[in-house]
This record gives C-alpha cells, structure tokens and sequence, in this order.
C-alpha cells in the first residue's frame, strides 16, 4: 500500500496547498485550511458513473439531438412546501443536503416528512440519536411510522448495506458530520471524511436510483460545515432558516439542478411539530395595528409566492452622541440607504435619531419592493401620524426618489385584495388593468407623491 500523503483544503472555498497557509490566496479568507489526509489506493480512484447513474456504453457522449427531453420522475414527499422547495418532488437517485442552524428543526423537518410517506418504505439513519430518542420525537410528531425503519450508526459502510438489504425509497442520513468511512484515515468530521462520505453516497444513490436526504451542520459563519466543494458534490442545497424566538421557519433552496432557486417554504413551529403555512399573509399581519403609528403593510414576492407582511419602525431622539441604526429581517445598508433618500429627496432630518427597523414575524426578506413601505413606516413613526390600515404598498426606491417598478405586480394586487385591502400604491411605471381588480389601484411617481397620499389618508 502506498504511503499516504497530506494537503491542505480551505473550508470556505474548497482551494488546495501543499502546506499550510494562514490566509486562503483564492477567497482571501484567514484560518481556513485544514490537513486532509489522501489515501492513494482508496475507493476514490475505482469510482465511474455519470449523473444518470450510468457506465459503459450508455454513458458516451451523444448528439445532443438525438438526446430524448423527457420529464424527470419525482416522488411526491406528501408535503406540499418541501414539494414546492423541491420543483415539485424529490428526483429518484438525487442527493439533497439540508442544513441548517442547531435546533432550529432540521431533524424535525426530515423525520416529519418521512412519516407522512405512508406505504412508502424508508428509512432514517442517525450518528447522533439513538433508536430510543428517534421513538420519542416520532411519537410527539404522531405522523404514521408503519414502514419508516430507524438506525443509529455511525459507519457508512454498515449504513450502505442496511439500504442494500432494506432497499428503500428514501433515504435521509443525520448528520454528514457524524458518518465516517473506512476508507479515510481520519477522523469523523474532518474535511477528508465529509468529502469521501458524500462521494459516496453520491456514487450509490446514483447507482441504485435511491434519493438520498443528508443533514449537514452549519458553522458560526452562518454557512455549511466542510469543504465548499461539498455543495458541488451535491445535487440540491436547502437552507432551513428562521429565529428560535419566533415560531416561523423559512426553507430555500440555494441550489437546486432539478428545478428553481427562487421558490421558499414557510413552517410554524409547534409541540407537535411544523406545520405547513399555506397562506403566510394571515398570520403576519397583526390584526391590532390601526391607530399606531410606525406600521405600514408591504406586498412581498418570495419566489412566485406573494404574502403581505407588517413593517415596523421606530424613530426617537438619539440618547448618545451618535445615533443608531438597526434592522431586524431587513438589510441594514439598504435601510441606511433609504434614509439618506428620505433625508436627501423628502427634507427629513434624521441625524440626531435612532431609527428601528423590524419585519413582524421573524422573517428576513430581500425583495427590494418593500422599500416604499420602509420609508412609510419610517415617516409614519417620525411624524407620530398612524397609516390608514387598509392601505398596503409596494414599490422600489431609487436614489433620485424615484419609485421604480416591480415584478409579479398582479400576484401583489391580488394578493392584498384578497386579504380585505382597500388601496394599493404601486409605481406609476407599472402597466396594471385595474378593471381586473376591486381594490383601488394608486401609481406613485415619487415617495414625495406617496407620503401625501399617505397623510391624506
């Protein structure tokens, strides 16, 4: 056997050096390269298929004309946010990386849809539960167990051969960090282990045309433990994100090579377990905010799905010399951004006042279409002046003032009007055909045109 031999791997970026470097040369991050330990007659080197699980003659390459385009086949995961996060199911022979941050529900999440797969076969193997503590969490889920075997291993290989002899059809393995393979000579967790564990259960799920489900940690950088070149390795990464304080839970997916990044999936948390939110503009909307000032209502778009959300704001007399600036769910340069419009483009000093900013709800949105309503809540707070409740907006701010258009402008219109609005301010630019719709429709040019509206009521 040869000699094994060492390098040295950066975690943020997956970049190689033959000895150890302080800061990365290719993402120029610092204290980032870890020793890995490369095994030269290791199963890596035997390894062949191609990403329809195919070798030989079936994988040399073809015209692509004479390449049939067929859909391709999806299990329906009989939960339909997994399923919209998904593109519609899992891919028979995908492999699916959820992370996530510690206890935020990641385990909940898979056992939860393993247990609403009825007759289907599956099963959950864990390297850091037992069988005993997987019984208790499937109890407090009271979903159906009839065919969802459990283990608690921590070797590959003997997970391997329980799917060989078991043959599921799903599969969903917690955590990659905790599995660990002979073929490595490290140990469990490290760079080496995570990459050749998901290389694989890459090559089997493959193979056997068994979709694979791996949970993998999350560091305190706020991205997934290991290599970077492990969400390569993958075929779809999903994020499962939200406060511990709060009740939601927000799953995306930040690759997906068989359907759309742009699609998200909404759960609420409970004793029992997360509950799908199939209409998220109810629920973060407080039904006591007429007569407060500070609150304005935004029409968002998270993929294709729009929601209304409540928008808070504070504005107060600075305690301290400087004053402060803060955002929760909300980007805090673009809201620092925004109040330099405000004070540039509208007149309203700002630099002696605190200014904070909360999306109701715990959730953290990036659809620029909500800066109107930033700016709104802002000014409402300042003046100490309440918004008329049955007005929502929506609308982009530049840094001329201007309010620019948006896209999915009708799936906004609908969506407010279907909660009971009874006005929408929407850039002038935007071409909608109000006759479609019974709540009154207002093109705003500029925010100045928009704040006396507002203050008109």
């Amino acid at each position: 056997m040869a000699k094994p031999t060492i390098q040295y791997v950066c975690s943020s970026c997956g970049a190689k050096a033959p000895q150890m470097l302080g800061r990365c040369p290719v993402c120029g991050e610092w204290g980032t390269y870890e020793e890995e330990v490369i095994q030269r007659s290791g199963l890596t080197a035997k390894r062949s298929y191609s990403a329809g699980g195919l070798t030989g003659e079936a994988a040399l390459p073809k015209r692509l004309q004479d390449v049939e385009a067929t859909e391709e086949m999806r299990i329906d995961m009989m939960n339909g946010e997994f399923n919209r996060v998904l593109g519609g199911g899992l891919v028979p022979g995908s492999l699916v990386l959820l992370g996530g941050e510690p206890g935020i529900g990641k385990s909940t999440l898979a056992l939860q849809v393993l247990m609403q797969q009825g007759e289907r076969k599956t099963l959950y193997a864990s390297g850091e539960e037992s069988v005993r503590q997987l019984k208790l969490r499937a109890e407090r889920l009271a979903g159906n167990a009839e065919n969802l075997f459990i283990s608690s291993e921590t070797s590959l290989e003997r997970i391997l051969d329980q799917v060989k002899e078991l043959e599921p059809e799903i599969v969903v393995i917690d955590s990659i960090q905790t599995i660990g393979t002979e073929a490595v000579e490290a140990t469990i967790g490290s760079l080496s282990q995570v990459r050749e564990c998901a290389a694989r259960i890459m090559e089997f799920a493959k193979t056997r045309n068994i979709p694979f489900i791996i949970i993998g940690h999350i560091n305190k950088e706020g991205s997934l433990a290991g290599p970077k070149v492990l969400e390569h390795i993958v075929d779809t990464v999903l994020q499962f994100e939200g406060d511990q304080q709060y009740m939601y839970r927000i799953l995306r997916a930040q690759k997906n090579r068989f359907g759309s990044t742009s699609e998200i999936g909404i759960y609420e948390m409970r004793q029992n377990g997360l509950r799908e939110v199939t209409n998220p503009s109810e629920l973060l909307l407080s039904t006591a905010r007429e007569g407060l000032s500070g609150i304005s209502i935004a029409a968002a778009v998270e993929g294709v799905r729009p929601f209304l959300i409540e928008v808070q704001a504070l504005v107060s007399s600075a305690a301290y010399g400087t004053p402060q600036r803060s955002s929760t769910g909300f980007d805090g340069r673009r809201l620092n951004m925004l109040l330099a419009v405000l004070e540039k483009r509208v007149g309203f000093k700002l630099l002696q006042k605190d200014v904070f900013l909360n999306i109701a709800g715990g959730l953290k949105v990036q659809d620029p279409a909500i800066d109107l309503a930033v700016l709104a809540a802002v000014l409402s707070s300042n003046m100490d002046i309440a918004l008329d409740a049955g007005t929502c907006l929506c609308g982009e701010v530049g840094l001329a003032g201007e309010i620019r258009p948006v896209n999915r402008i009708e799936q906004r219109i609908s969506e407010a009007q279907k909660l009971g609005f009874r006005r929408i301010l929407i850039p002038a630019d935007q071409k909608v055909d109000s006759k479609h719709y019974s709540i009154e429709i207002v093109p705003v040019k500029k925010v100045t045109d928009a704040f006396r509206l507002l203050i008109k009521g």
